[in-house]
């Protein structure tokens, strides 16, 4: 048991720091090419931001556990739109400003986030499922970057080939952290007696948030609240159609149905939830982000007593 816990320890610590790395330079890197910021971060930062868990779940189902997978992305996502978001006003100690843009272009955000619960309404996924998510994600992405593009946007003056190989260098400490938190994980979870799932969802996922709440809270104090709101929300939605779709394309499987009608539920909720409070007065304030952080202490209490 020491052993698996002294492995998860340092693999995690590989993964948190090769993610936050990675989104350091490939936020510098599309910024050279004159990217507007709304872009870098839903798009860019956003699916470096991802790796963590894609790796993680792709690890996961190679491994024959896809349904730990799975619970790492939807409680990654959850911590995302409620933990997350206020973490981030708490530490701003202001509220957080969300333009118009970002509203209109995220109208039906919480009905993407819903596609997959309903196709995963039996407890399985296809391959042919797993290519819907991929394609929905990506038309949604391609809308985001063609209505995003800003080419005012001032150029980076960093060297493009550091930053590229920084970021591949950063990618491979992700892959190498993610491969042994998969299996020191559940190595814990079978000393331990508990559910592998519930590790995933509240101990990985929450982990694996890590680069989204260090990047968001750097660009909130900058004032860069685009920046730091489209990060968090491109994350949760490549996580939900993109890297579910990819776990299926990997190896189709089954899963409990609780993830669906439980976790999934939570997760949709949760992202109706946040844009109901930001467009109220298109910010977020310290009031909604106390809300958010009770819905997250709500949902890890349901999880709890229904994994137990």
């Amino acid at each position: 048991m020491f052993n698996n816990l002294f492995i998860f320890v340092v693999a995690f610590f590989l993964v948190i720091k090769g993610a936050t790395l990675a989104t350091k330079y490939a936020a510098r890197l599309a910024e050279s090419f004159k990217l507007s910021k709304y872009v870098v971060g839903f798009i860019v930062v956003a699916i470096i931001s991802i790796l963590p868990e894609a790796f993680i779940a792709i690890n996961a189902a190679i491994k024959g556990i896809p349904s730990f997978g799975l619970g790492v992305l939807f409680g990654s996502n959850i911590a995302d739109l409620t933990l997350v978001f206020a973490v981030i006003v708490l530490f701003a100690g202001r509220g957080i400003r969300v333009e118009s843009k970002i509203l209109k272009n995220h109208v039906v955000y919480p009905l993407l986030l819903l596609l997959p619960l309903v196709l995963g309404l039996n407890g399985h996924f296809s391959r042919l499922e797993g290519l819907a998510l991929i394609i929905t994600g990506g038309v949604f992405y391609y809308i985001v970057f063609k209505n995003g593009i800003d080419r005012a946007a001032a150029s980076s003056a960093n060297s493009r080939l550091k930053n590229l190989f920084m970021l591949i260098f950063s990618m491979a400490v992700l892959l190498a952290g993610s491969h042994f938190v998969v299996t020191s994980a559940t190595g814990l979870a079978q000393a331990l007696r508990v559910s592998p799932i519930l590790i995933g969802m509240l101990v990985v996922g929450i982990g694996t948030t890590m680069p989204e709440i260090f990047f968001s809270i750097k660009c909130a104090k900058k004032h860069d609240d685009s920046l730091a709101v489209g990060d968090i929300l491109g994350t949760v939605l490549a996580d939900a159609t993109i890297v579910v779709g990819i776990l299926a394309l990997v190896s189709p499987f089954y899963f409990p149905i609780k993830i669906i009608y439980i976790t999934g539920l939570f997760m949709v909720v949760a992202s109706a939830t946040l844009f109901h409070f930001m467009r109220s007065g298109r910010t977020l304030s310290k009031k909604e982000a106390y809300l958010l952080f009770a819905f997250w202490l709500i949902f890890v209490l349901v999880e709890f007593i229904v994994n137990r």
